[in-house]
């Protein structure tokens, strides 16, 4: 199974009051956000983490804690990483493309295919904008989902509500081809 979360911000006392998020300090922050990741997580579960895991330089003293193998794209906050990591995650799963970018975007790869864009950055803060989604696009970042990674299959629930993409290339019927 695969999971996407993102802006988890671990060990970050400042995001408690930028996000207006429910705990008391930092260390309950941390405790929760890990017992929920694990909740819902396996070890044998890939988890896509869509940037700004954490500022401090020792990111280790988390994953260690976090169930299921992880994959990072950089965010803005994360230092710790080197070059070997993404700064974007593409992947097909049967005929649907997903796409995972730190930052949300008016296009992206696919996008007129109507790839999936799933995103951080934003703190939930996009939803309810009125020129957002653009299409096929959710914010996977703990700020929007109640502090739980969310599965694939979440993910195809939610796309099903949303509008296809701006950008859709619509094929043509093929009454309307020219003989």
């Amino acid at each position: 199974m695969y999971y996407f979360t993102g802006d988890e911000h671990f060990g970050h006392a400042r995001i408690l009051g930028f996000c207006d998020r429910p705990f008391d300090d930092v260390h309950e922050m941390n405790v929760e956000l890990t017992r929920r990741h694990n909740e819902v997580v396996t070890d044998d579960d890939t988890v896509i983490h869509a940037g700004d895991f954490t500022l401090q330089r020792n990111a280790q003293q988390y994953i260690q804690k976090l169930r299921g193998k992880h994959i990072f794209v950089r965010g803005s906050h994360d230092k710790w990483m080197d070059d070997s990591y993404h700064e974007r995650w593409e992947q097909s799963f049967g005929k649907q493309h997903v796409v995972v970018d730190h930052y949300a975007g008016f296009t992206w790869p696919k996008s007129h295919y109507n790839s999936w864009q799933l995103f951080g950055h934003s703190h939930g803060g996009l939803e309810g904008h009125p020129l957002f989604p653009f299409g096929k696009q959710w914010d996977v970042g703990v700020d929007n989902n109640n502090f739980y990674p969310v599965s694939f299959d979440q993910i195809c629930r939610i796309m099903a509500s949303r509008p296809n993409n701006w950008n859709l290339v619509q094929k043509k019927n093929n009454k309307n081809r020219k003989k």
